[in-house]
């Protein structure tokens, strides 16, 4: 299983916050790039970045950030967050992402997101963010009506590879991860999932690897101290024979 350590970003400033709650944001010290490469150090391969001021309002206020996060080149990056149009894809992958994520877009304008798909293929990940199992767009602000295992079944159909889950109530909760949801979306054929939101302990890494999770994010529990990352790294890589 592979782990996405993550850098959500306010301001240019590395926070987390509290089940997608604008309010409860925590500043970390640390610099986006210093904590980029403290991930490296500690052997990982892949990074998870949110622009969550783009999110919430589609600015690119910290997309200069982010790009000298990219420019070092040493990590697979997937980046999210405020991604609604192509210019801004282009942008990113120019820039050095492995992948970017359309979640809001993926939702409001899914004509869009079948063409970038079909122009994108693997580089385009979407984002379904749920709260009570409702998808949620806006920088988790807006709940649609839409259910969120029926529409990561409806990206799988149109190409989509990838999908990042997110449960809202769980993220940035300290509280242990939704086991049973990714137990039901690991079952979809031909989707990958990254399990994401309250991943805390090393009985979430142990739980999400042995049901066949392909990859999880971890953010807060990291900055905290709840886990250290080459601990996770080496549970994340073991077989269960």
């Amino acid at each position: 299983m592979k782990i996405f350590p993550a850098i959500d970003l306010r301001g240019g400033r590395v926070v987390r916050l509290t089940q997608g709650d604008y309010g409860k944001t925590t500043e970390y010290a640390i610099s986006p790039c210093e904590a980029a490469e403290s991930f490296v150090q500690a052997g990982a391969g892949c990074i998870h970045i949110v622009d969550l001021d783009g999110a919430k309002d589609g600015t690119l206020s910290n997309y200069e950030t982010i790009r000298e996060v990219l420019s070092g080149g040493k990590l697979f990056a997937e980046v999210g967050g405020g991604i609604r149009d192509e210019s801004r894809i282009a942008s990113y992958l120019d820039a050095g992402a492995g992948r970017v994520i359309l979640g809001t877009a993926a939702v409001n304008n899914f004509p869009f997101l079948v063409e970038m798909v079909k122009k994108y293929g693997e580089k385009i990940a979407v984002g379904v963010d749920a709260r009570d199992g409702r998808v949620a767009v806006d920088g988790w602000l807006t709940v649609t009506e839409l259910d969120s295992v029926d529409f990561c079944r409806r990206v799988r159909d149109i190409g989509v590879k990838t999908v990042i889950y997110t449960d809202i109530s769980r993220d940035g909760a300290m509280r242990g991860t939704n086991l049973e949801i990714y137990g039901t979306l690991v079952k979809i054929d031909g989707l990958d999932i990254v399990a994401s939101g309250g991943v805390s302990t090393m009985a979430d890494i142990t739980g999400l690897r042995n049901m066949g999770v392909p990859a999880a994010i971890v953010g807060k529990a990291l900055y905290t101290g709840a886990l250290q990352l080459a601990d996770v790294l080496a549970e994340a890589r073991k077989t269960e024979w």
